[in-house]
């Protein structure tokens, strides 16, 4: 090409269309998904930029404000629609169950396993500063169904009667550390998560363990 050739653009992404009239929340909807996506991969709230999600949806950054004030108002939709997600991904794991240790045995599995198919929402969930700034209250359910899961064993007569809100905080807190720790430090030798929950399942709620 001589110097005369006038150089060719990098094609970008192709232009969004106007949404119809009436389809702002489908806009709104895709933008959400985009920073899920991109604070899935970045692992890090702070990191995340307005521009980067309007690139990954197509439109331009203004076109993000009108639906989110600033990046935390955005991160904090995200991670409110991934909670709204994991819980009807938990009610559809217990929905399975045969009794209430079946249950919470499914519970916990699958809570632990979403933390380490995704790392990066994991740490954002729980290991960002946003809940200094922001009311993330929307996390309380969580901890609510779980103890009420813990209650059903009880009642049930298959785990021993304790104070549920104690021992459902002593499960969260050894699995949210079970699934932080090997985001944290993969180079340690660790067990399988589900052997390590079951355990956990066992010592600390006092339900019957899995038979071999």
């Amino acid at each position: 090409m001589d110097a005369s050739t006038p150089a060719r653009k990098t094609a970008g992404p192709a232009p969004r269309g106007r949404n119809p009239r009436g389809q702002g929340e489908r806009l709104h909807a895709e933008i959400v998904g985009a920073a899920v996506r991109l604070l899935d991969q970045l692992a890090d709230d702070q990191a995340l930029s307005l521009r980067a999600v309007a690139r990954e949806v197509g439109i331009a950054a203004t076109s993000v404000y009108i639906h989110f004030a600033d990046r935390d108002a955005l991160v904090l939709a995200a991670l409110e629609h991934c909670y709204a997600g994991l819980l009807r991904a938990v009610d559809e794991a217990e929905s399975g169950a045969t009794d209430p240790v079946a249950a919470l045995r499914a519970r916990t599995a699958l809570l632990g396993a979403w933390g380490r198919e995704h790392p990066g929402l994991y740490k954002v969930l729980h290991e960002s500063t946003l809940d200094r700034r922001r009311d993330m209250s929307f996390r309380d359910e969580m901890s609510q169904r779980t103890t009420a899961a813990v209650r059903r064993c009880m009642d049930a007569g298959l785990a021993p009667r304790a104070d549920p809100e104690t021992v459902s905080l002593d499960l969260r807190t050894a699995v949210h550390g079970a699934v932080s720790l090997r985001l944290n430090q993969p180079e340690l030798p660790w067990p399988a998560l589900e052997q390590q929950v079951e355990r956990f399942l066992t010592k600390l709620v006092g339900i019957p363990p899995l038979e071999p």
